[in-house]
């Protein structure tokens, strides 16, 4: 019953959240619980053809935007991601800047590079590793 209710107000915030967002620059809500930083990455639904934005935890790695897979650890990928590796580029919003962006998959080596500094940032994802047994994708979203 527990995840229920925290997947109706995850779905809830998700929503709400990129308005909030884009409206004040990123600088009200910033990430969930004040505890880390979001980007908005905008995705076209692979089967749906249907535009949506997703508020995402990141890393900054140089000229990079890393983002992590996990679907707090569960045994499917997110719809996000899904439609988003099958994207050449999209647009991302980071603060009160657009930018267009390349997209791939990290490789191994820099996913063993990136995990444990994605991991500083949000501790919780070493425990969604756990939970499954797929590799949480983590994507890298470089300046186009």
């Amino acid at each position: 019953m527990v995840s229920s209710i925290q997947g109706f107000v995850f779905g809830q915030f998700v929503k709400v959240h990129p308005a909030l967002y884009r409206l004040t620059g990123g600088r009200f809500l910033p990430g969930p619980l004040g505890r880390s930083s979001t980007v908005l990455v905008d995705t076209v639904g692979r089967k749906t053809g249907t535009r949506r934005t997703t508020p995402l935890i990141y890393l900054a790695d140089g000229d990079d935007i890393v983002v992590v897979a996990s679907k707090g650890g569960s045994h499917r990928h997110p719809a996000w991601w899904l439609n988003l590796r099958e994207m050449e580029e999209t647009t991302i919003q980071l603060g009160g800047e657009r930018r267009r962006v390349k997209v791939r998959q990290a490789t191994p080596a820099e996913r063993q590079r990136l995990w444990p500094k994605v991991v500083a940032i949000w501790s919780d994802y070493a425990e969604y590793q756990k939970r499954t047994e797929r590799e949480i994708p983590l994507g890298i979203l470089s300046p186009a």
